[in-house]
């Protein structure tokens, strides 16, 4: 496998306090990352870096494509709810559809066909003209995860998709991850690791740094690295 993207030496440090501190990863095409830790131990913050949404205090990150450097890839993002303003006024069809924003050369008529396919995929069908404002967490997160899902991605970055999830479709956030690791770099941050860690090929610990735990039986305090 290729790689794909590369941090080196990354540190954070954020109002005088280390966020993160000397993280090197290399991230492959095709790699599934499943990735825990203790609350306030620099998982999303460590996303935000590999998507440059933030520049770390030092260190640098790398995106790769055939073996060559370039500027961007194709990533597609579930952020954590809370960091969404539901006041913004959109429908959650008008969100779901805004992932295809980066596709070229596609017509009305197949953006119109994919969203309500993704719509039906989240299950948002009758939601599909609710302001997000109007929806409740559960919905909202599912409106984000159709967004992230819609296009095709070198890279799917997941933070927390079983969040505000009810049992009901959390079974369906499984098939969906499931039906997309095999054509998907995933890189996937919960606290709820049973099925995932099942499908990731690695396992990474992120408190302040990385380690990556090798165990077949890897589990959320990562005992298997003590």
């Amino acid at each position: 496998m290729s790689e794909i993207i590369c941090l080196k030496g990354i540190n954070m440090v954020r109002e005088g306090r280390t966020i993160l501190s000397d993280i090197n990863l290399a991230v492959n095409s095709g790699d599934f990352l499943a990735i825990t830790g203790p609350n306030g131990g620099g998982k999303t913050t460590l996303l935000r870096i590999i998507l440059k949404l933030v520049a770390p205090t030092s260190g640098q990150v790398k995106y790769y494509s055939g073996g060559d450097v370039v500027k961007q890839l194709s990533i597609g993002y579930l952020p954590q709810k809370n960091s969404i303003d539901s006041r913004f006024p959109l429908t959650v069809r008008e969100v779901i559809r805004s992932g295809l924003m980066q596709l070229k050369n596609i017509d009305k008529q197949e953006v119109s066909e994919l969203t309500e396919r993704m719509l039906t995929t989240v299950c948002l069908e009758s939601k599909a003209d609710s302001p997000i404002g109007a929806l409740s967490g559960g919905q909202l997160q599912r409106t984000l995860l159709g967004r992230a899902l819609i296009a095709p991605h070198d890279v799917l970055i997941l933070d927390e998709p079983l969040s505000y999830i009810d049992r009901d479709f959390e079974n369906r956030v499984y098939d969906i991850v499931a039906a997309v690791a095999p054509h998907t770099t995933i890189i996937l941050v919960s606290h709820e690791m049973t099925r995932f860690a099942q499908m990731a090929n690695r396992h990474l610990i992120v408190d302040k740094n990385i380690t990556e735990c090798h165990s077949p039986s890897h589990r959320i305090h990562c005992d298997c690295c003590e």
